[in-house]
């Protein structure tokens, strides 16, 4: 899946799944557009990119503060003045809780990170693909898209479905274009997002929701691993996808279809 001197961004790149999609995105060749709010993480990973023999622009920013993302893109048009590939991938689990205890500025904060942040990426990056075309990968989840049964994550699950209806309008609005829109939905995978996780009296908000044994039944109950989804993405950069667009792709080891 050759991406030599492609050029590459990825947002929430330091580190979970979207530093783990930059370094297999370097080892295709691609040059890597690595943003993130996070300069020491972004640091290291543009480190090991550059030690592959690819480029690595550093872009210190929140993706939901049009400011900042503003001038990370135009840095990106300075430097290389174009995008292949966008993996849009900053996000938060934010706070669950039930309905009545969730307060509304957290409410606020979860959209704002995971959909605001989401439409800035795009909003920013299609005017530098235009031109050529290209392809764009969302992490949305299978929460709010195939499950609905994690207590209290009303606000998370909104935002996951939010932008998988973003992905699906944009994979007609820019075909013209020739820009591929796909939508990655993890389901339990390593990573360091449960860090970003506060949950109130979930209790309260949970319902029974029956397992067979093991949670993951493709892999007896493991979670994947954020190079499973680095491997999709490099995929979908690739012209091996070139008739892929407008697709939700679940990548939990069956797990979403147990309930």
């Amino acid at each position: 899946m050759d991406l030599t001197d492609k050029i590459a961004l990825v947002t929430g790149a330091g580190s979970g799944l979207g530093a783990a999609a930059a370094l297999a995105l370097a080892d295709e060749g691609a040059d890597l557009v690595l943003v993130s709010r996070t300069r020491d993480e972004l640091d290291a990973v543009a480190r090991r990119v550059e030690a592959k023999g690819r480029q690595a622009l550093v872009a210190v920013a929140d993706t939901a503060d049009e400011g900042m993302m503003a001038d990370a893109f135009a840095a990106v048009k300075a430097r290389f003045g174009r995008l292949d590939f966008v993996f849009a991938n900053a996000g938060v689990n934010g706070t669950w809780a039930p309905i009545a205890e969730l307060t509304p500025d957290e409410w606020d904060e979860t959209i704002r990170i995971n959909l605001r942040g989401t439409y800035l990426t795009l909003h920013f990056a299609v005017p530098l693909m235009t031109a050529r075309g290209g392809s764009i990968a969302i992490t949305s989840s299978i929460n709010g898209t195939r499950t609905f049964t994690s207590a209290g994550a009303s606000a998370y699950a909104t935002s996951k479905a939010g932008q998988l209806a973003l992905g699906q309008m944009l994979a007609l609005e820019l075909a013209q274009h020739g820009i591929r829109v796909n939508v990655i939905c993890p389901g339990a995978i390593e990573s360091e997002i449960a860090d970003n996780t506060e949950k109130r009296e979930t209790d309260a908000a949970e319902v029974p929701a029956h397992y067979p044994e093991g949670k993951v039944p493709l892999t007896g109950g493991r979670p994947g691993k954020a190079a499973d989804v680095a491997k999709l993405c490099v995929f979908l950069a690739s012209a091996r996808s070139r008739h892929i667009s407008g697709t939700p792709i679940w990548i939990d080891g069956a797990q979403s279809l147990l309930v």
